[in-house]
């Protein structure tokens, strides 16, 4: 007993968090492409880099990190590792700012171009999350008192305003309103109570009702039907926009009719997303009012808003109007197999369909195979296919996988959370088997699949060029099968996902005290970076 406790201490005392495997790096760059060509308030400011301009940019972001991480630990070698990872993720995080801020390399000859848009934006969100008082106000906002400014684009984002802040914004406001087209007020009103956060609303509504904007963004500002309606000056006034976000709004269902009530015009509307709300079944009515009339609609989003059969049913009947849209995210919401079947008389009409993400719906089987059959003869460049949590069972899985392999443009399989088992997996790995050139990630995890689906999926996969994951945890792999899907990956270990969750015994179970002492090498440094994110410090 004594020997094998010195073992495990032994054992324990050698797992050291640095240096990262090749694998974690790899991840690193991956993440920081994505983060570093994903549109955001930066990019809108600095400009978008393209994916190759990213990928150079990350790897060089990540060899510096290392290198200042690396030095770190050898001036304590006899620590575990963690304060260097802690190095190795901020020095990360503040490079890839900087080369947000850098901007995409441009010729000589659009650096003229380039400045202008520069110009154009003002943007106060960069600084720390907190109150802005009268004096501080004064200071941050003194461009716009520049006669003469072109600035076409305000974000007052992550920065609170009350009453004494927004009296001395309102006039500069005012002063620019005629050459506004886009307005960022997410986030501005955090933490002041609620009689003030509406006096503020009602002001900065007031002096800015008449701008012509293509784009208005009031996320995250708690609205509820009181905070729509303190807005109502601004949405009143526009006829001519493009994209609106009311994202973690607090928008019920009398919010929702006052959205709909107050906009006059969407005939322009491409972009309309309303994530993280508690609409329900009549507020999705009120919002399906509002899509009808939304003819040029390109990407709805109506995720995580509480939504039933009766509200579904509504939606899928306004988006027939819809024939533009590229984009679909009703994810995390309760249709049920009625509105599954009433939204895929819809999807048929969407030929330009690229990403459609339907997971968490309580679709079943009749529902999925009915949105499958409408996809299979519709959007012929589909990319994105994602019907995570909806379970499906192998009995369901015969459309799906006719719908995939008509689908030669896909990137992204998402079945994650189903009980598809092996002959649902051994369907939909055979209808990846050809002409899926494009295809970098499947996520078939927790679907109860054991050897013989897990084998075929890695079969397919691995042969696929550029394919970068693939997700088979949480299943029922037995050991001699995990050591054959690794077999297939010898070459390209980090195109296969964590199989930590894998039980190859069959049961189902959730370790909630996972002793740290045994866990993988590795694992606290992989969720120090798995969400690596561009800080907006200075």
């Amino acid at each position: 007993m004594e020997s094998g406790t010195q073992a495990f201490q032994q054992r324990s005392l050698s797992v050291k968090l640095w240096p990262p495997s090749h694998g974690t790096r790899l991840m690193l760059v991956e993440r920081m492409t994505k983060n570093l060509t994903t549109p955001s308030i930066f990019s809108r400011k600095y400009g978008l880099l393209s994916n190759e301009e990213a990928e150079e940019d990350a790897k060089k972001i990540e060899e510096l990190a290392f290198a200042a991480a690396d030095q770190h630990y050898k001036k304590e070698p006899d620590g575990d590792g963690s304060s260097a990872v802690q190095v190795y993720a901020k020095e990360s995080s503040r490079l890839m700012l900087e080369a947000i801020k850098r901007g995409p390399t441009v010729k000589d000859e659009e650096i003229a171009d380039k400045t202008s848009i520069h110009e154009t934006v003002f943007d106060i969100s960069g600084g720390r999350r907190a109150f802005i008082d009268a004096e501080e106000a004064e200071e941050i906002l003194k461009p716009l008192r520049e006669p003469g400014n072109s600035y076409t684009k305000i974000c007052f984002s992550n920065r609170s305003f009350g009453l004494d802040a927004a009296n001395v914004a309102a006039p500069l406001l005012s002063s620019v309103k005629k050459q506004l087209t886009e307005i960022d007020l997410s986030d501005f009103i955090a933490g002041r109570p609620e009689s003030e956060a509406l006096e503020v609303m009602n002001l900065f509504s007031s002096v800015l009702e008449g701008c012509q904007l293509r784009y208005l963004n009031l996320s995250n500002n708690a609205l509820g039907e009181k905070g729509v309606r303190a807005f109502g000056a601004l949405l009143k006034s526009q006829n001519n926009l493009e994209e609106l976000y009311l994202i973690n709004d607090g928008i019920s269902e009398e919010a929702a009719q006052a959205v709909s009530e107050l906009i006059p015009s969407t005939e322009k509307l491409k972009v309309l997303q309303f994530h993280n709300n508690m609409t329900g079944d009549e507020g999705a009515i009120a919002i399906s009012d509002i899509v009808k009339r939304s003819h040029a609609l390109e990407d709805f989003r109506c995720s995580s808003t509480r939504v039933g059969t009766d509200g579904g049913v509504a939606l899928a009947e306004a988006l027939k109007t819809c024939t533009r849209l590229k984009k679909l995210d009703l994810r995390d919401n309760m249709f049920g197999v009625g509105a599954g079947v009433a939204l895929s008389k819809a999807l048929s009409l969407f030929a330009g369909l690229t990403e459609v993400y339907l997971s968490y719906l309580n679709l079943e089987d009749d529902g999925a195979e009915a949105l499958a059959n409408a996809l299979k003869e519709s959007a012929p460049s589909l990319e994105v296919l994602d019907m995570a949590g909806n379970d499906i069972t192998a009995k369901g899985t015969a459309s799906l996988a006719a719908c995939i392999a008509s689908k030669q443009f896909l990137s992204k399989l998402n079945l994650a959370e189903n009980e598809l088992k092996d002959e649902g997996a051994i369907l939909i790995g055979k209808s990846l088997g050809e002409g899926h050139g494009q295809l970098n990630e499947v996520d078939m995890s927790t679907n109860a699949i054991r050897r013989a689906g897990a084998r075929l999926l890695a079969q397919v996969v691995v042969k696929i060029p550029g394919f970068k994951l693939l997700n088979i945890n949480g299943n029922f792999i037995s050991d001699e099968g995990i050591d054959e899907i690794k077999e297939l990956f010898k070459s390209s270990p980090d195109m296969l996902g964590s199989l930590e969750d894998n039980d190859p015994e069959g049961e189902d179970y959730e370790d909630e005290d996972e002793d740290e002492e045994n866990a993988e090498e590795g694992n606290e440094l992989e969720s120090k970076l798995k969400d690596l994110k561009i800080e907006q410090g200075e």
